[in-house]
């Protein structure tokens, strides 16, 4: 045997220990880097050499560097990362949301409240110039206070707008550098031994883009892996990246879209396909919490604007002649929109060929939702999808749905259109009111018993339905007999005549007035416009008489009517079959609806907020745990090395001094 074998095996450790104490360097010094996989250097015992005598060791080899690598804890908690970004990404959105809807003084049903309650005021002293100032204020208070909501809404949009462009760029500037490590970690395989170091830094990368969008991963033989968002869009293959691009919305130009471009092609990634991550988490909010707290605003302007504006027209202002100068109304609102989607026919022009307008009958049942509108061909009509709830309902032009009336022209059966009856009405809302004597607190009629009636009723309140069809008539209304019908003898038939003014009649009827119920009551023939409550029960050949009104500075019957306002329930009304209305809320159950749904909204968000990020945080300890760097190991495999190396330098020291024992020998 050579004496230089015992050389060769001295040297080996050496290089073998040299090694390992080189990579415990190398993880000590990463054991901070986010990311970074524990190596450790894998020794294999050099194959013997034969001799007469038997197999002499010839001593250790490196074989390789491995990284403590889990792939499906890695795998998890890059999920759960994109898990808990989604939440986050929602989460401080709705932190955003809250401060506009703000209880106390500051509030939308605050400033409401102050309006109507001004309205009281103006019913105690209608004469009032003052008091009419005061109401003006206080309506210009409410308008400028829907409209503050309004843009903050739209801010609240432009800022999501803005996180998207950013999450998007940064999801490309990684996928670029994940295709370029892809290459890198291939050229490298070639050499046969593991890229540990490129493919820690491809994990990290994969990390990051998953805190932005869901994605799966798929390995290829060559050692790179492909990357794929939107169940099943290529985002990486090799070492080729494809672009994540920021668009308009299919509809809606102000609101944003996440599409992936695949060379000449585009498509659009819905929130649902994008999974997890900031994007989904971005795109939620704005599909679904901020449109509902749009239209929740937009719901509450409409209802309360058309009410007001409605009574407003019903009564007598204060501009002389009385009148001269008909009531004009208190408010006016954004209108409602009817958007096509970018993808419907167009002519030469490029002007969309189909058109669909919204027009509000009744604002108390608007709700408080958009509207998808498709043509269904099986059914041959429009299909209306509520997107609130996903109501269907099939339509035709001119049908009026939730207070709406929806005319549609020139479309194609290919055409969609978003229909947006109250999103845009709290931005457009403005007090057209400047003159305190435009305010309408009288009514245009009195009512009054006659002089020798021998019932006992009595006039409760006479309120405007309709404006008068003559504003100069008088109406005389005289009791008949008992109303057969009324088994309790306490309803009367009566007759009423309509004259001009000049004392002639023009209109006359009958009718049959139910103790306890208006006069005329619906579904009976209107009489001048007016409802006329009664107390007590009137005698045969009583009589009432319903004039204009005489002096209407004094006179505060549409004030009390506004001021009634307050308490009925104007907002989402549902329409019956027989006529009638059902459910609704007032203005202020209305907004603290709004309210409470933010808030349970922003809630839930925080718990699933802090649930993510705690499962997350949990993932990332388990993969830590499996991959990561622990000092005190480290320590101590400093010291075995450290040792094992100096034993091999003593192996060396002891062959030198057989060689050199065998040299003397021979001389």
């Amino acid at each position: 045997m050579s004496g230089t074998a015992l050389f060769s095996i001295g040297v080996r450790a050496l290089a073998a220990n040299y090694a390992a104490l080189q990579t415990t360097g190398h993880n000590i010094a990463n054991a901070n880097v986010a990311g970074y996989s524990r190596q450790r250097v894998e020794l294999e015992t050099s194959l013997g050499q034969f001799t007469g005598s038997g197999f002499f060791g010839r001593g250790v080899d490196v074989a390789t560097v491995t990284r403590s690598h889990n792939q499906f804890l890695t795998r998890e908690a890059a999920t759960a990362r994109s898990l808990a970004s989604a939440d986050a990404a929602r989460e401080h959105q709705l932190s955003q949301l809250e401060l506009i809807f703000k209880s106390g003084e500051q509030g939308l049903g605050h400033a409401t409240g102050q309006f109507l309650n001004a309205m009281s005021d103006l019913a105690s002293r209608p004469y009032d110039s003052a008091t009419r100032t005061v109401v003006l204020s206080r309506a210009d208070a409410l308008a400028q206070r829907f409209v503050e909501a309004g843009v903050q809404l739209e801010s609240v949009q432009r800022g999501v707008n803005e996180g998207l462009r950013a999450s998007v760029d940064a999801v490309n500037s990684l996928a670029a550098s994940l295709a370029e490590i892809n290459n890198r970690i291939a050229a490298a395989r070639g050499l046969g031994q593991p890229a540990n170091d490129l493919l820690d830094q491809r994990d990290r990368l994969v990390a990051e883009i998953s805190s932005h969008v869901q994605i799966a991963t798929i390995p290829a033989d060559d050692g790179t892996v492909g990357v794929f968002v939107g169940g099943g869009q290529r985002l990486v293959l090799g070492n080729r990246a494809e672009k994540l691009q920021l668009v308009g919305d299919l509809f809606d130009g102000s609101r944003s879209a996440v599409a992936i471009t695949e060379g000449a092609n585009q498509q659009r990634l819905g929130s649902a396909a994008l999974g997890s991550g900031s994007i989904a988490g971005l795109l939620r909010f704005q599909n679904e919490d901020l449109v509902t707290a749009r239209t929740r605003v937009g719901q509450m302007v409409a209802a309360i604007s058309e009410a007001v504006n409605a009574q407003q027209m019903l009564g007598l202002n204060l501009q002389l002649p009385p009148g001269s100068v008909p009531s004009a109304a208190m408010f006016e609102v954004g209108d409602p929109l009817a958007l096509p989607a970018s993808t419907n026919a167009k002519d030469l022009a490029g002007a969309y060929i189909g058109a669909v307008t919204l027009t509000v009958q009744d604002a108390s049942q608007l709700e408080a939702s958009e509207y998808r509108l498709q043509f269904d061909n099986g059914a041959g009509q429009w299909r209306l999808t509520r997107l609130s709830d996903n109501l269907v309902r099939l339509v035709n032009s001119g049908d009026v749905v939730d207070g709406m009336q929806i005319d549609i022209t020139n479309a194609a059966a290919t055409d969609q259109f978003l229909l947006q009856p109250v999103t845009r009405a709290a931005v457009g809302m403005r007090a057209l009111l400047t003159d305190p004597r435009d305010i309408a607190a009288a009514s245009p009629l009195v009512a009054s018993t006659g002089g020798a009636n021998s019932g006992t009723a009595a006039i409760g309140a006479l309120t405007m339905v309709t404006p008068p069809v003559d504003a100069t008539a008088s109406v005389t209304v005289t009791f008949g007999a008992i109303d057969g019908g009324d088994p309790s003898g306490r309803s009367r038939l009566y007759d009423w005549t309509m004259f001009d003014s000049g004392g002639n009649p023009i209109a006359s009827g009958s009718g049959s007035w139910a103790a306890g119920e208006p006069l005329p009551a619906p579904p009976d023939a209107d009489i001048n416009g007016f409802q006329l409550s009664l107390t007590g029960v009137p005698a045969e050949f009583d009589t009432l008489e319903i004039v204009p009104t005489p002096y209407p500075e004094q006179n505060n019957g549409n004030a009390v009517a506004l001021a009634a306002l307050r308490d009925k329930a104007l907002v989402g009304r549902d329409l019956m079959a027989d006529g009638s209305f059902a459910g609704g809320a007032t203005f202020t159950e209305a907004y603290v609806a709004a309210l409470s749904d933010v808030g349970v909204r922003a809630q839930s968000a925080q718990s699933s907020a802090t649930i993510s990020s705690a499962l997350a945080s949990q993932a990332e300890a388990a993969r830590a745990g499996e991959a990561g760097v622990n000092l005190d190991e480290e320590a101590a495999r400093l010291i075995q090395f450290q040792q094992s190396y100096q034993a091999a330098a003593k192996v060396l020291q002891v062959a030198q001094s057989v060689f050199d024992t065998l040299l003397e020998t021979t001389t």
